[in-house]
């Protein structure tokens, strides 16, 4: 009987459950409900950022297994329950999309690239016309002909630098004789590489002409009529306000930057006011929001439509087509194109009676933008939008409530401080993306932005709607002074700014890994939710630590074989005042050096012989040679253990020899000097074997 009750004792007693070792994970992501949604594009990006970082071009049996593992994760996330498994499906299912959407997108733009250098006839249609870095207007043809060659790359662009008279226009069919070239490759190993972008943009050769340009026949021009009237309107708004403002005005209204000159550009870069020229999320926020709030205004004036219409929603379904058209004047740039997105997804949430400006939208907006575009991720607009917009929305949703309807004295200062505010935080935001690509810090950018900001959405772009409105009657005087005086004033304070000693200052290029993790960083701080968040400072501290451990090459060589910079402790010497000019000031760009070419150029540290040029780097002798004549009379290798030269070279030397038949295939070297001795890096090796590369 005893041993009964024991038994029933026993089988009476719960057994303990054994512990779930996914526990702690159900425990995480019950804290990040509603927020796992936003992390899609990253996890998208992340795919599209391991398919650029490839350094061979992926076969169909690369496609296949990620074509196949997205199936695993679709199958997983079907079939599993836990929602620790399913998060990680879909994590998995997003980043195989990036991997097969970037590698779809490069090969669905595949186009000829021209495989030498071409002298002769040109003909094609314009598409788009800019200014050049060397402040040359710059034509951008397709439908290209070209005399003697086969495979005619798709669009070609030619700066122009001769003196000419005739109109040029989009849709117009022009004839000119210049040089052309294949896309250059970068200044220097992992540097920035223009034939990605070229590659990208169809854009299978860039050189000059220094001759008239001939307007041909107006056949072709169908489906120009866009940016036919895009000129039409610049050209009008420079007409109706004059100068450099005038130019400023039609940058900022339709796109067309050719009347901006360079000194204004420069002046803006300086201090931190060139977002202004570039239509991105303030533009076509600033004409959506004014749009809105005249539509809005317009409607609450007459009561009988006050009462019976929902004002919001009318003055949303406003906005979306002004901001529409706003696009497809500005010629749908890839900044232009990534503002109207953003804008477009707070607009319809307005109409969907949802919040305009959230994670949620800003992530909609990024897959979308993605998702068009994926190479728009190495972009740094996109870079730099994003993460201005997301800084923003991450303050704005801390803000106290009600802080939008203040009340008494505050009705005063909030402006002035809502815009310190938001131009501290995108500021701040921004900054370490435009270092790491542009080389530059602007100190007094928060200053000038206050002082520039207001002019700009109180008279430039109110006054462009205005005038879009009111010009057709005649009524245009009003809106053009607004566009005027509020372009001549940004101007005005760009110049002053960027005139103040220690306006900006330059930095070194960063190693490749630090925008990546700066991105990272960034975004786990804003997305994650909890104490987790706190992790976000390893890999911003990993990128600020592998930022101040940047070291510069040791010495530099031009893919041409004719320009050497040799790094000394006052500053990179450069072995020639001009000549190879893009090369060297990306070097001195990426040194964060302040001086142009001629200043770098110092005869004393590299000095020249009869054309050949001797130095002694860590106990190795480098010669380089310049010219036919000079390379014919070498002996051997003069002594050297490395000989360069610009020339094709075809006597055996006993040395290690770049001839320009051999810097043409390794591209720019970058040469480090460490305990092991020299260490030479090429631009081939560095880029690897991609689309962009090997089409040449």
């Amino acid at each position: 009987m005893g041993d009964t009750q024991v038994g029933a004792r026993k089988q009476a007693w719960p057994k303990r459950a054994a512990p779930d070792p996914l526990a702690g994970f159900e425990g995480v992501l019950a804290r990040q409900r509603g927020h796992l949604a936003c992390w899609a594009p990253v996890c998208l990006g992340l795919g599209i950022g391991i398919w650029f970082a490839l350094t061979e071009e992926p076969g169909a049996g690369f496609y296949g297994t990620v074509a196949g593992t997205a199936g695993l994760c679709v199958a997983a996330w079907g079939l599993l329950r836990h929602s620790m498994f399913r998060v990680l499906a879909a994590a998995g299912l997003l980043v195989c999309g990036g991997l097969l959407l970037a590698g779809a997108r490069a090969h669905g733009l595949s186009a000829p690239v021209l495989g030498f250098r071409y002298y002769g006839p040109i003909e094609g249609r314009i598409v788009d016309i800019d200014r050049s870095q060397s402040d040359r207007l710059r034509i951008t043809l397709d439908r290209v002909r070209l005399d003697d060659v086969r495979r005619r790359p798709a669009r070609v662009r030619l700066s122009l630098h001769g003196e000419f008279d005739t109109p040029l226009a989009p849709g117009a069919r022009v004839m000119t004789t210049g040089h052309l070239s294949p896309p250059p490759g970068p200044a220097e190993p992992g540097g920035f590489d223009f034939r990605r972008h070229a590659w990208f943009a169809r854009l299978g050769a860039v050189g000059y002409s220094r001759v008239p340009v001939l307007l041909g026949s107006e056949a072709g021009a169908e489906g120009a009529w866009l940016a036919r009237l895009r000129v039409r309107l610049s050209a009008a708004m420079r007409a109706r306000v004059a100068g450099e403002a005038g130019g400023f005005a039609a940058a900022v209204t339709t796109g067309d930057r050719s009347g901006l000159g360079r000194a204004a550009n420069d002046a803006m870069r300086e201090a931190n006011l060139y977002h202004l020229v570039s239509i991105s999320g303030m533009h076509m926020a600033m004409l959506a929001g004014f749009v809105f709030w005249l539509v809005r205004t317009v409607i609450a004036a007459v009561p009988p439509l006050a009462l019976r219409l929902d004002a919001r929603k009318i003055a949303a379904a406003a906005a979306l087509p002004a901001s529409a058209f706003y696009l497809a004047l500005a010629g749908r740039d890839v900044a232009t194109e990534r503002a109207f997105v953003m804008v477009a997804v707070s607009l319809g949430a307005v109409l969907l009676d949802r919040r305009a400006l959230s994670l949620r939208g800003l992530a909609i907006a990024a897959l979308i933008v993605l998702g068009l575009r994926p190479e728009t991720l190495l972009n740094p607009g996109f870079q730099m939008s994003f993460a201005a917009v997301l800084a923003l929305v991450a303050v704005m949703g801390r803000l106290p409530p009600g802080w939008h309807r203040p009340r008494g004295l505050a009705r005063l200062w909030m402006p002035v401080a809502l815009l310190s505010l938001t131009s501290l935080v995108a500021g701040s935001a921004t900054a370490p993306f435009a270092a790491a690509h542009f080389n530059r810090v602007a100190h007094y950018g928060l200053l000038a932005n206050l002082l520039a900001v207001p002019a700009m959405g109180g008279l430039v772009m109110p006054g462009a709607v205005i005038l879009a409105v009111t010009g057709p009657l005649g009524l245009d005087q009003p809106a053009t002074w607004m566009i005027d005086y509020g372009s001549r004033w940004i101007l005005f304070v760009s110049e002053r700014i960027a005139a103040l000693d220690g306006a900006s200052s330059a930095v070194i290029a960063p190693p490749g890994a630090v925008v990546p993790l700066v991105a990272l960083g960034g975004l786990w701080m804003v997305l994650w939710r909890g104490r987790g968040r706190v992790a976000a400072m390893l890999p911003l501290a990993l990128a600020a630590g592998l930022w101040a451990r940047a070291e510069r090459p040791d010495l530099l060589v031009s893919d041409s074989g004719a320009l050497l910079g040799l790094m000394t402790p006052e500053g990179r010497a450069l072995s020639k005042p001009n000549g190879d000019g893009f090369a060297a000031s990306a070097w001195l760009e990426n040194d964060g050096d302040g001086r142009d070419q001629q200043t770098a150029h110092d005869p004393t540290v590299l000095p020249r012989t009869d054309r050949v040029l001797r130095l002694d780097l860590g106990g190795t002798r480098i010669v380089q040679v310049t010219g036919k004549t000079a390379l014919a009379a070498l002996q051997g290798c003069d002594g050297a253990d490395i000989l360069i030269a610009n020339q094709r070279d075809t006597e055996p030397r006993p040395c290690l020899r770049y001839d320009a038949r051999r810097l043409r295939d390794t591209g720019a070297l970058a040469i480090r000097n460490g305990p092991g001795g020299l260490r030479i890096e090429t631009v081939a090796e560095r880029a690897g074997r991609r689309l962009w590369t090997r089409a040449q």
